[in-house]
């Protein structure tokens, strides 16, 4: 019969563990321990405490700066999981230098670093740039859509937030009326009760809370100062739609370097739209190289890549003041090389739209002639869009409701049965950024260039999002959720100075 080695599970063994030892050369958290201690500006934070004569010890930023950084290097973005990783995780247990901080100081440390973020980013980003991994010559932007710590069903606009308001209120009087009733039966169950009177009194705290939202916020103004959708848990993130469906979340923007994808500024913002992130990120990053040393022309004569989304005149305007050899495509750009799309089987399943050249003008009456025969007359002769003066003819309604080729005329944002529009463009009071950006991006050799954005910032979201898990941001406001994305490429930074720092993490 076969024999086996006795296990004895339950015993108690005593085992030794030198601390120093754990923290391996070559690691991230070697890097992340080295970095702390020599590189990272941390004297700020002493004027937070004053308690040199009197009062308890307080926690040293170095360690719960290491243990959060070295956290998120893991994808353990939890406050609690942090306090239970400095108990069980031997590295975790040498960074703190065998000290235990519980979660609420771990989450309110990373909360109340507004201040010094900056700073602690820009320090990252100088042994970057003295390890030469900076190129300095091409960048790419773009954004990464994560939600926030808020529920998107607590959204909307002032005027369903107060309907939703009142339906909890006339929820609360009917569940009270039927309780009334029943409590006349002597032989209901107690805990039935209970459990009743508890989903009462939830739903008037949420009706409660509602008003409570309603009375201290006015109604959240969008970019065009039309009212947009406001969140009760968290007013600063924003409705977003991205691919997988819409999210109630925050736009983290990152602006990379190509060399070794260093990502020279990260901002989040509480807005879907990118038109006007480009910016404040380039302002950022402009801030971040005069900290280390270089002049506010660094970025004059460099190559930027962005797609789509970030084509706007204000855009265009800013990277021309910064000097900024920009390549920003338009919206149209894949329609007109239709070889770079990626699904060819919705590019042939296309319908041919009418175009203007398909409208016939007569000077007389001034009216356009569409394929069909109908007649667009002038109903305005004077609009302005992006410094453009368009002339506008309108359709008749009861014409396109009933046109059989409805379905391929001129694009409509309106309903199906609504009257098409054509715009002719007759003047413009400034310069068209858009139109020459499109001209400069459909040259052959602009398109080589765009083609590299890509390949320089997608794979750093891949990084953050997939390898370190940040899947959502765990804290509220935009302050706060700045700091998390900002730690989070701080990290990725620290990642790369590992790799490719020239012995960096060997001491």
């Amino acid at each position: 019969m076969a024999k086996y080695k006795t296990s004895k599970i339950n015993q108690t063994v005593f085992m030794q563990v030198s601390l120093p030892d754990q923290i391996i050369k070559g690691t991230i958290e070697f890097a992340i321990n080295l970095l702390v201690d020599t590189r990272l500006e941390l004297s700020r934070f002493d004027n937070r405490y004053k308690n040199d004569q009197t009062g308890s010890p307080a926690y040293d930023p170095r360690v719960l700066l290491k243990i959060v950084l070295y956290g998120y290097s893991l994808g353990i973005i939890s406050s609690r999981k942090l306090e239970k990783a400095c108990r069980r995780n031997t590295v975790f247990m040498a960074l703190a230098g065998g000290q235990h901080p519980d979660h609420s100081k771990i989450a309110a440390f990373v909360s109340s670093l507004s201040d010094e973020i900056a700073c602690l980013f820009s320090n990252v980003l100088l042994v970057c740039d003295e390890m030469k991994l900076l190129g300095g010559t091409e960048f790419a932007l773009d954004g990464l859509k994560l939600p926030s710590n808020a529920s998107k069903r607590w959204s909307g606009k002032v005027s369903d937030l107060q309907k939703k308001k009142e339906r909890l209120e006339d929820k609360v009087k009917k569940m009270l009326l039927v309780h009334m009733e029943e409590d006349k039966i002597e032989d209901e169950d107690t805990s039935e009760k209970t459990n009743k009177d508890k989903k009462i009194e939830k739903l008037i705290k949420q009706a409660e809370r509602i008003e409570r939202f309603l009375k201290e916020n006015d109604a959240k103004p969008g970019k065009s100062w039309k009212e947009i959708k406001s969140n009760i848990t968290d007013n600063e993130s924003a409705i977003m739609n991205t691919s997988h469906g819409s999210i109630q979340g925050y736009n983290a923007q990152a602006l990379v370097d190509s060399k070794r994808q260093i990502i020279m500024q990260a901002d989040a913002f509480g807005a879907g739209t990118d038109h006007h992130h480009l910016e404040p990120v380039i302002d950022g990053a402009k801030e971040n190289m005069v900290a280390i040393g270089h002049t506010e022309e660094y970025f004059k004569d460099k190559i930027l890549t962005a797609d789509t989304s970030y084509h706007s005149t204000d855009s265009i305007k800013k990277c021309e003041e910064e000097q900024i050899d920009a390549y920003i495509p338009d919206k149209e750009y894949r329609k007109r090389h239709p070889g770079l799309s990626i699904n060819e089987t919705s590019k042939a399943s296309r319908r041919k739209k009418y175009q203007r050249e398909d409208f016939h003008y007569d000077d007389k009456t001034d009216q356009y002639e569409c394929p069909q025969g109908k007649l667009l007359k002038c109903d305005s002769a004077r609009v302005k869009i992006n410094n453009v003066i368009y002339r506008r003819y309108r359709a008749n309604a009861v014409d396109c409701e009933a046109c059989t080729a409805r379905q391929g005329c001129i694009y409509n944002k309106g309903k199906k049965g609504k009257r098409r529009t054509l715009m002719i463009a007759i003047s413009s009071e400034s310069r068209n950024y858009s139109k020459e950006m499109a001209a400069k991006i459909d040259t052959e050799p602009a398109r080589k260039i765009y083609s590299h954005r890509a390949a320089i910032v997608e794979p750093v979201f891949a990084n953050i999002r997939t390898q370190k898990r940040l899947d959502r941001f765990g804290l509220r406001g935009k302050i706060k959720v700045n700091i998390q994305w900002k730690l989070y490429c701080m990290i990725h930074n620290i990642e790369k100075i590992v790799n490719f720092g020239h012995g960096f993490a060997e001491g």
